[in-house]
């Protein structure tokens, strides 16, 4: 196994796209701690992980001890099947409204193949490592950003199958183990109840997009987080979004923005986007700086228009 690189991201008191003064006056201490330390949970989730499908694996083989044997011979035909992807640009609006997007169109055999990992290898808050040395350190092809589960303390998070926060706030997402995405609320159920209905991953920021094939009507109203400093995630943004356009087919996309070549794109624009490439279902996920696309280690996006990225805490990915 090759050993694991560190890379630390100097800054301030900055989160994703959303900027806490420093002057505080006797708040920095408490915003300091909020923000910036950080506070680690879980220190080796790859472990972590492999004990939670180990002990999944032999519950299921208990079950199995006292089901019908006939069943033993039965093939799985998708296994060994590699993903699909696709990665393209465009433009949308014209003039100083225009838009550069990047779209990764994925096609799984199955939804396992949609993978998410956290900086460092670790869960809490304030993690931070660029999106790049994520997706190295897992041997990512293709990655995006996440939803920053660390900037914040709320939310249910559920990530390759295994519960890791569940204190529901928000609209969330869930992917299903059946490859198909569903815009839920958070508040009506526990990440217990998720996983044990097969849910993949769940991520939380928001908003939901495209729902049944149509635009969410009011998205450009929603605001997702009101902690000191935070900036408004409305009017023209560098965005980053996820979609379905069927079960196991994907969209993965990012929008620049804040540069003079690309404006960015407000919520609805995005929701339009993604309903025009083909999606049923989209949700919204950090964006900001935060956007960036990676794939076979090379930056795809101008995260923040200058060709350098932003470190965040977690990343969806294709290995």
């Amino acid at each position: 196994m090759r050993p694991r690189r560190r890379r630390r991201v100097r800054r301030g008191i900055a989160v994703g796209g959303l900027v806490v003064a420093t002057a505080l006056g006797g708040g920095t201490a408490w915003a300091l701690d909020r923000f910036v330390i950080e506070h680690v949970e879980i220190a080796d989730v790859s472990a972590h992980e492999e004990e939670q499908a180990t002990a999944a694996d032999s519950s299921d083989a208990s079950v199995e001890t006292t089901s019908d044997t006939t069943n033993e011979a039965t093939t799985d035909t998708t296994s060994g099947a590699g993903p699909q992807v696709t990665v393209t640009s465009g433009t949308v609006g014209t003039g100083d409204d225009a838009a550069t997007y990047y779209v990764a169109d994925v096609v799984l055999s199955d939804i396992t193949q949609l993978r998410a990992a956290f900086a460092d290898d670790a869960f809490g808050e304030n993690i931070i490592e660029l999106p790049s040395v994520i997706a190295d350190q897992v041997g990512a092809s293709l990655a995006i950003n996440g939803d920053y589960y660390g900037f914040r303390d709320t939310g249910i998070v559920i990530r390759n199958g295994v519960a890791y926060r569940d204190d529901g706030a928000r609209e969330g997402l869930a992917i299903n183990a059946d490859g198909t995405l569903e815009l839920y609320d958070e508040t009506t159920t526990t990440a217990d109840d998720l996983v044990a209905d097969g849910v993949w991953q769940t991520l939380s920021f928001g908003p939901g997009l495209v729902d049944d094939g149509e635009v969410v009507t009011g998205i450009d109203d929603v605001e997702i987080d009101t902690n000191v400093g935070n900036h408004s995630i409305q009017g023209d943004q560098p965005r980053t979004a996820i979609g379905m356009v069927s079960a196991n087919h994907l969209l993965l996309v990012v929008v620049d923005g804040r540069s003079d070549e690309s404006a960015g794109v407000t919520m609805t624009e995005l929701a339009e986007l993604m309903q025009d490439l083909g999606a049923t279902e989209a949700y919204n996920l950090d964006g900001g700086g935060s956007s960036t696309m990676i794939s076979d280690g090379t930056l795809v996006n101008d995260p923040l228009g200058r060709g350098t990225e932003r470190g965040t805490s977690d990343i969806l990915y294709i290995g």
